[in-house]
């Protein structure tokens, strides 16, 4: 029984399409036994806001009507203004195509585009790469994708406002022109494209693949922690079914060769909507072993976006199976899933209203990660079959060491945050390095 009280907004929300029952989106106070409560009930929790302390879920009436069962005081009233499917000025699977398509050719020397895989309904999902065209051998790589989940309409115009920004201010922009000649970028601009086109033609709150009928979350399809902390439903009408075996869908299977092919050093999943930035790990209460890099960039990510920072489960829920976990573990990438748009524009805000409003603002953090590339780091490259893993430590702390992969092509990029490391080069040989100062990007070549 919940034995708290409740107040709520109830937003009626038509879908593109008939449905088993009309959906609604209702918005809660937001509470810890709240949370805890909508999750545990598998309901599907849609956004939250922190600045207004509320948390909002897509419920039927009968679901509705389980909650106010629990004996808690609940009221509602219907807003003036009823949420419905998006502004037809979103892009759509075929949109996305002819858009990357169209910045190769207008920029040939600058893009490259990579069919990596094939959706569930024979679509292709495409990759495009962007850099200058200098003569540096070693880039870091940068790697940006958006709509992991099918209704999250904005998330496809941040990737390709990310594109259209570089492509066009190359050799024109300082700042522009000095990421791209020294960095790789990568963008899969749209990523759920059956599920997308899903969204377009029969229902405006779907959000996973088209298994079967009834899809699979590819969020929560990834192999690293599957099915182990309650972060995902082993049910298949539920909004994070995580599919009947680990790495089982056929996009995610694209994106773990994707990443391995390319190895970045820093990624962005955009989502939407919550003003957060997440960071890994996703099941309670494990943090990663980088966790001081990793957190303080998220912090820096959050106070240029005024959003607020910090792990799945520490402001939404556990998640496991997340592509960022996986991209953490496996990779050794620096991940981070930033959710754009609030409460207030949920889904699928006015295009006129919202749409620059929201790519502009998110500049500031993929600007952000591109300029950290020149920060606190070590890189570098190693003869091939020399060394295979670098181990760090910081100078006179006993804390454990961490073990960084060397890649296979010899090269390695690990960021840091600023102090004095020891570094011990191990493999068929080995070499150490101590006391070093790492305020900006050092460099060892063995």
């Amino acid at each position: 029984m919940i034995k708290w009280n409740l107040s709520l907004l109830l937003l009626v929300l038509f879908t593109g399409a008939a449905v088993a029952e009309e959906s609604m989106i209702v918005r809660f106070n937001m509470t810890e036994s709240m949370r805890e409560y909508l999750r545990a009930n598998e309901f599907d929790i849609t956004g939250v806001n922190y600045k207004t302390n509320e948390i909002e879920a897509l419920l039927t009436p009968s679901e509705l009507e389980r909650i106010k069962s629990q004996k808690a005081v609940v009221s509602f009233s219907f807003p003036q203004t009823l949420a419905i499917a998006p502004d037809k000025e979103y892009k759509n699977p075929e949109e996305i195509e002819a858009y990357v398509k169209d910045i190769h050719v207008r920029f040939p020397e600058l893009t490259e585009l990579r069919d990596i895989g094939k959706t569930l309904e024979g679509r292709s999902i495409w990759a495009i790469k962007i850099t200058g065209n200098n003569d540096k051998a070693q880039k870091p790589v940068f790697f940006v994708n958006g709509m992991h989940h099918a209704r999250e309409v904005m998330t496809p115009e941040i990737t390709t406002d990310m594109v259209e920004y570089l492509t066009s201010r190359y050799s024109n922009d300082e700042s522009v022109t000095k990421w791209l000649d020294n960095t790789v970028v990568w963008v899969i601009p749209m990523f759920n494209l059956d599920g997308n086109n899903k969204m377009w033609n029969d229902d405006s709150m779907w959000r996973k693949n088209t298994r079967n009928g009834h899809g699979v979350d590819i969020n929560r399809n990834y192999p690293t922690a599957w099915n182990t902390c309650r972060g995902s439903s082993g049910s298949t009408w539920s909004q994070d079914f995580r599919g009947p075996s680990a790495g089982s869908e056929p996009e995610t299977q694209a994106m773990m060769n994707f990443v391995g092919s390319i190895k970045p050093v820093f990624s962005i999943s955009y989502h939407s909507y919550s003003e957060i930035v997440i960071y890994p790990f996703g099941c309670k209460p494990k943090r990663t072993p980088a966790f001081e890099a990793i957190e303080s960039i998220g912090a820096d990510l959050g106070a240029k976006l005024d959003y607020k920072p910090g792990t799945a489960w520490e402001l939404l829920y556990n998640v496991d199976g997340g592509d960022i976990d996986y991209m953490y573990t496996e990779h050794q990438v620096l991940p981070y899933v930033i959710e754009v748009n609030s409460t207030g524009e949920g889904f699928h805000p006015s295009y006129a209203k919202w749409r620059d409003k929201t790519v502009q603002r998110n500049r500031a953090g993929w600007m952000h990660l591109l300029d950290r590339l020149d920060g606190a780091s070590l890189q570098g490259k190693v003869t091939l079959g020399d060394y295979s893993t670098i181990k760090i430590s910081k100078s006179g702390d006993l804390a454990p060491s961490q073990t960084y992969k060397i890649n296979p092509d010899g090269s390695f990029y690990v960021i840091l945050k600023p102090g004095t490391y020891d570094f011990a080069f191990e493999g068929t040989k080995s070499k150490m390095v101590t006391g070093m100062s790492i305020t900006t990007k050092q460099v060892i070549n063995l």
